[in-house]
């Protein structure tokens, strides 16, 4: 029996056998679509719905609508799979090292200081990449090596920012909207000066999709998809899944078998 699977937010994680969508197409084969909208698909189209780190990029009560869109385009029986940021090991790591900074372990400080990072400032930044990016273009070998753990292939991605050669395929096709984005600025300065351009500016970044509007732990997210209609959810490990051959197509691991972020919570449930 042929299966369809389908990836939403995929960015440039994809596989050519599931339909990947996704805002802006980093890939021919990559249909363009803006998840606040209706999915483009009957009901009980799917047999699979996956979405990594996008969930938190939505309001809780917009997540919980994107929520219930998966469930109407999953057949019954079928699985969705949700990864997001892990807010109870986020915590967790805060705790422990905020309790060795109070005892005056000076070496805990980095730990602290990246823990402080991953709780706020995707939520609070007015940059893209933010102080996440400032912190890994200027770590040193440990504190690289303890990003690592948090982001695993993630952190080669943003290490890669310091090239301006490496902009993402998706980003350098974009220079008709550039140049129309240029214009706009320009007429922006003339008829309201610095402050119009930089709240212009602000805005925009604040409508961009980089920024989380909500965060998930094991408690919350299970519920939440209990709302949506979901039934048997499941806390999973990257390379664990109800998916048939899932560990094969590579979306939450390396080829290498590595999990891709490993600071996410991994969760799946069934359309009853």
């Amino acid at each position: 029996m042929t299966r369809r699977y389908l990836n939403l937010g995929c960015g440039e994680r994809l596989h050519l056998e599931w339909v990947n969508l996704d805002l802006h197409p980093s890939n021919p084969s990559v249909q363009a679509w803006d998840l606040q909208a209706e999915l483009p698909f009957p009901d009980a189209s799917f047999d699979v719905v996956y979405h990594s780190h996008v969930l938190e990029h939505f309001s809780k009560a917009e997540g919980l609508r994107l929520l219930e869109r998966c469930r109407h385009v999953l057949s019954p029986g079928g699985t969705i799979r949700v990864v997001v940021p892990d807010l109870e090991r986020i915590v967790q790591l805060y705790l422990s090292s905020f309790e060795k900074c109070v005892a005056g372990d000076q070496q805990a400080a980095a730990q602290y200081d990246w823990a402080m990072i991953e709780m706020y400032d995707q939520a609070v930044r007015e940059w893209s990449g933010g102080a996440m990016l400032a912190y890994v273009q200027n770590a040193n070998e440990s504190q690289l090596a303890f990003a690592k753990e948090r982001l695993g292939g993630e952190l080669e991605r943003m290490l890669a920012a310091k090239d301006a050669a490496a902009i993402p395929a998706r980003d350098r096709d974009r220079g008709v909207r550039r140049l129309a984005e240029n214009v706009r600025r320009k007429a922006l300065r003339l008829l309201a000066g610095r402050d119009g351009i930089h709240a212009y500016d602000q805005g925009r970044f604040h409508r961009s999709g980089e920024l989380h509007k909500w965060m998930y732990d094991r408690y919350s997210l299970a519920n939440a998809l209990m709302a949506a209609g979901f039934t048997d959810t499941k806390q999973c490990e990257a390379a664990e899944s109800r998916i048939p051959q899932w560990p094969g197509f590579h979306l939450d691991t390396e080829p290498d078998g590595r999990t891709y972020k490993p600071d996410s919570l991994f969760m799946e449930a069934t359309r009853p």
